[in-house]
């Protein structure tokens, strides 16, 4: 494999890496599992304790903010009730112990050498992540290291899932876009509805969302991207690509390398989990 030496570029591979790892929590049984044994029943009193966590017993305004792709309302009848259920100190372990058992589930094959050094190399890259101006990330960075090689390796690829999310809602704001336009954009650019059509804008903000997509000259009047809607969004990921880079460019070319070597199997092993049109969008690891 060459050096990975272009910051952008490398940035997108090494998310397309990373993300598989984090979203089990999200998509695996026993993630899910080790939330409903503290009380979290039901899919989003999971989510958003455990992604809100590391944030403390925040109310709705700042995890809207920052989540930012959720309506309001949908936000608010979770938090700050979830806390009631269970304390972030509790969602956080929860939260670890599900991935943990997760990637034990998915990883068994491979030598625990294997992952130790893929966490240590993640590691690098979490603690080299700059956190100004990104609250999840910053949030994520400050929680302490685990113990066992699959908890520094979902604690670590977290942070940077966090960090480069961060960025990109940054960049979503930079050109203009609000969470339902974005939203109704990547639909109508291909991805699965069903996925997005859950976060709680009502039908009546889908339409006015596509009505201003219209009216800027991103969505023709039949609902299709236009070239400059695609461009435009073409920009939005280039920007995020190039904030994710800094804690590849720490890393350097050589270990960036061999950690997108050491994470291949296991982000593969992630990705069986996923749904095949997942919410993320996250693409298939090719051969």
């Amino acid at each position: 494999m060459p050096a990975l030496d272009v910051p952008g570029p490398t940035a997108r591979l090494m998310w397309t890496h990373v993300e598989p790892l984090h979203a089990i929590t999200y998509f695996h049984p026993r993630a899910r599992a080790a939330h409903e044994a503290i009380g979290l029943r039901g899919y989003w009193r999971g989510y958003f304790a455990g992604r809100a966590a590391p944030l403390g017993p925040v109310d709705a305004a700042p995890v809207i903010a920052a989540f930012f792709s959720f309506a309001p309302p949908m936000v608010s009848r979770a938090l700050p009730a979830v806390w009631q259920l269970a304390s972030p100190e509790e969602a956080l372990r929860s939260r670890l112990t599900g991935a943990v058992q997760a990637l034990a589930e998915l990883t068994y094959e491979l030598p625990e050498a294997h992952l130790a050094e893929a966490a240590e190399l993640l590691e690098v890259a979490a603690v080299a992540a700059d956190t100004a101006g990104r609250v999840l990330g910053a949030a994520n960075a400050a929680l302490p290291r685990g113990d066992y090689p699959l908890a520094r390796l979902w604690q670590a690829a977290t942070t940077l899932r966090e960090h480069r999310g961060d960025g990109h809602v940054a960049a979503l704001v930079a050109a203009g876009l609000d969470p339902v336009e974005t939203l109704a954009f990547r639909v109508a650019g291909g991805q699965p509805p069903e996925h997005l059509l859950g976060r709680g804008w009502t039908p009546e903000q889908w339409d006015a969302a596509r009505g201003r997509l219209v009216a800027r000259g991103w969505l023709t009047a039949d609902g299709a991207p236009t070239e400059v809607g695609r461009s435009g969004f073409r920009a939005v990921e280039a920007a995020t690509d190039l904030a994710a880079a800094r804690p590849w460019q720490a890393l350097g070319p050589d270990r960036a390398d061999r950690l997108c070597e050491l994470l291949d199997p296991v982000a593969r092993a992630c990705h069986t989990i996923l749904p095949p049109d997942n919410p993320i969008g996250l693409p298939a690891l090719h051969s």
